[in-house]
């Protein structure tokens, strides 16, 4: 569910008329509604209610400070992947011992300064990553707790670009090899076996990968847990959403009948893991960014020129891949659709962006409705590695954010100025 419907012929977010705020922040212009955050990280809380538990947002997602501060404020932890990401928890009012530090690549810096504010637990990702770990937290003096992040080689059926749990990927380590790590591990005299976690990949739209890996990990779980008294167990996040469509007809459609569409909601996921979890007598985490903030969030852009060639009517916009590149990226698709809804025939059309590159595109002979210059679009679903993921790219500058709640909306970043993308540069001496 999201709250960005039409109201009459008006795009709303909640009570707030979304055409109000492009004219007030200006475009392109990310916004963000508070309540489809909450609920849908309630909805995820309560399907998970009967083991213990705790949810860390993966806030490569979205890290605006403002997002974060929502979550925070309903007890969520974070999955943070640099110094700078758990810094930014801190300055948004979250805890660092809700915690867990992701990422295949953590500096000897990075490990000191999770270690010296608590952070939960290290997710490690290599033998040599737990040498490190150990040699920092011998010199600090402290015990450092970690996880192994096994691969179960399990397929998840995801865009080859953000699928994790096999073999061919930077990312965990080896099943085969888990248990001689944690045996080695158990003697660092530095090191605490805390819990063991995996993560196959993001974006998955059906329950059957996660229900396939768990089943794969469950008797080395059980194992590892009794020998070195592991505390929690992590099956990972990736949980997928619906981009297309989000929104049809001014309807919040993608969520109707989800089940019979085999769509992964709160309730199929803990239906089909909770009677495997449920036994281990373990913490369970989960680490879920895009199905908390991703339909929470469009980015609003507007019509700078209709052009038309011989085979091509392309809707030129000014938004671009350098504040949204997940369609250049990836082929993703969003959802585009106008701010003020309009009937009429459907023209096959390309929603380009102002970068010099051919790749720069939203949509390619995407039918939509007629529109001209001036005009409004919202691209749904661009609240997960949208602005998160934005460039200066052609020395654009990064868009506006704004949050909505009910009828209330504020910049939860302000537009950056121009001048601002330079201001860490300087000529050099010898220039001058």
């Amino acid at each position: 569910m999201h709250d960005f419907r039409y109201v009459g012929t008006k795009l709303f977010c909640e009570d707030v008329a979304v055409e109000a705020l492009a004219e007030k922040f200006g475009t392109p212009l990310y916004i963000y509604s508070q309540h489809t955050l909450t609920d849908h990280f309630r909805k995820l809380d309560a399907s998970l209610a009967s083991l213990d538990h705790l949810i860390c947002f993966a806030m490569k997602a979205n890290s605006n400070l403002s997002v974060m501060r929502v979550l925070a404020n309903l007890g969520s932890g974070f999955d943070v992947v640099s110094a700078g990401e758990l810094e930014r928890v801190i300055v948004a009012g979250g805890d660092p011992r809700k915690c867990v530090f992701a990422g295949v690549a953590k500096s000897e810096g990075e490990i000191e300064f999770a270690l010296q504010r608590g952070i939960y637990c290290f997710n490690v990702e290599s033998e040599p990553e737990i040498a490190r770990i150990n040699r920092v937290a011998t010199r600090l003096k402290k015990i450092a707790p970690i996880a192994v992040r096994v691969n179960p080689n399990v397929e998840a059926g995801t865009h080859a670009k953000i699928t994790t749990g096999t073999y061919e990927n930077k990312f965990g380590i080896a099943f085969e090899n888990i248990e001689g790590i944690y045996a080695r591990a158990a003697r660092l005299k530095h090191i605490r076996l805390r819990g063991l976690q995996m993560h196959i990949g993001s974006q998955l739209t059906e329950v059957a990968p996660y229900e396939m890996a768990v089943k794969k990990v469950l008797p080395l779980i059980q194992k590892l847990a009794a020998k070195h008294r592991l505390e929690f167990f992590s099956p990972g996040g990736g949980l997928g959403i619906v981009y297309n469509p989000a929104l049809a007809s001014g309807q919040a459609a993608w969520w109707k009948s989800p089940a019979a569409r085999g769509i992964l909601t709160p309730a199929s996921y803990a239906a089909r893991l909770l009677p495997l979890l449920k036994p281990l007598n373990l913490k369970i985490l989960i680490e879920p960014g895009r199905f908390i903030v991703g339909n929470a969030g469009i980015l609003v852009t507007r019509v700078e020129y209709v052009k038309r060639t011989g085979k091509k009517n392309f809707v030129i916009v000014d938004a671009a891949m350098n504040d949204l590149i997940r369609p250049a990226f990836y082929d993703a698709y969003h959802e585009i659709v106008p701010l003020r809804k309009r009937a009429g025939a459907m023209i096959a059309s390309d929603v380009v962006g102002g970068i010099c590159e051919s790749g720069d595109y939203f949509c390619k002979d995407r039918p939509l409705p007629k529109v001209g210059e001036g005009d409004l679009l919202a691209l749904l679903s661009a609240g997960a590695y949208g602005f998160v993921m934005a460039s200066n790219y052609n020395a654009r500058p990064f868009a506006a954010e704004v949050l909505v709640h009910g009828r209330r909306a504020a910049a939860a970043r302000e537009r950056q100025a121009v001048e601002k993308i330079w201001e860490d540069e300087k000529i050099v001496a010898w220039l001058k």
